[in-house]
Formats: structure tokens, sequence, C-alpha cells
């Protein structure tokens, strides 16, 4: 019951960035204008691990905040001035996203390594989606085991 009512960030949101990659990596997106979207998207996502760890590690001010994001994203102003106070208010909170992704593409290559012709890209999300959202620690056990069992059962 617990799981079913507490959210994971670095899940949830680590999900739905890897879900947006999928078109690229399935040849979606034909042309480097239709994949501009998904492309300013990422690099938002990666300025944001720039910024977050700026502010919280190398003790930033709000106004360096401000002009990393000016410089290396897309956003508008008000977006930009949104962010900063978002950031500085919940620390470490908008790097789950990106830290989610990675976590998924490093497990899916992983068991792309280990289970060769045998990997199947939709067992493999079944298993990252069935069990509901677990802490990236958790969930990386679970992929390692189901990849334990996939080699097994081969």
């Amino acid at each position: 019951m617990f799981r079913k009512q507490h959210n994971h960030t670095a899940y949830i949101e680590g999900w739905t960035l890897y879900a947006e990659q999928l078109g690229k990596d399935v040849g979606f997106y034909k042309d480097p204008l239709s994949d501009y979207g998904r492309l300013s998207s990422e690099l938002f996502r990666a300025c944001r691990l720039v910024v977050d760890t700026g502010v919280h590690y190398k003790k930033w001010t709000r106004q360096q905040m401000i002009d990393f994001m000016r410089e290396h994203s897309a956003l508008d102003e008000p977006d930009i001035q949104a962010e900063a106070d978002r950031y500085i208010a919940i620390p470490a909170q908008a790097l789950a996203y990106k830290m989610g992704q990675l976590k998924i593409l490093e497990l899916r290559e992983l068991a792309k390594q280990e289970l060769g012709d045998r990997f199947d890209i939709k067992a493999f999300h079944d298993m990252i989606l069935n069990a509901g959202t677990l802490p990236l620690n958790i969930l990386d056990a679970r992929i390692k085991n189901w990849i334990k069992e996939q080699k097994v059962a081969a």
C-alpha cells in the first residue's frame, strides 16, 4: 500500500525523459529540425544539473544561475526566473529527472550487453514499469535480477 501512495521523482520523471528519447531511438525524427524540440528540452535538463549543483554545492548566486540559463537554454526570462527560484527552494529535485533517465539508459545498455540477441525491449520496459514507482537503487536491483533470470532461462 505504501508504494502505491509514494512517488519517486527520479523514477517517474526519469521514465518520462527516457520515453521522450525513444522517438529518437526508433528513428522518428528524420531531420534535425524535427528533433529540435526534443534537443532543446534535453539541453534544458542538462542545464538543470549544472545550475542546481552550482547553487547548492558551489554556492552560486541567483544571478549566476540566471546568467548560466540565459546562455545555455532556450527558456524565456520569466521561466528562467521561476526555475532559479525553484532550484533554490527545492535542492536536488531538478536533478532527479536526468538522473532517473540516465539510470534507465544505463540499465537498458547493461541488459543489451548481457542478453545480446535475447534482449527484448518490450520485456525490459515491462520490468521497468510493472512494479510501479521505485527508488533507483531498487529498480537497479530489480533489472539486474531480471537479467540473471533471463540468462538462466535461455
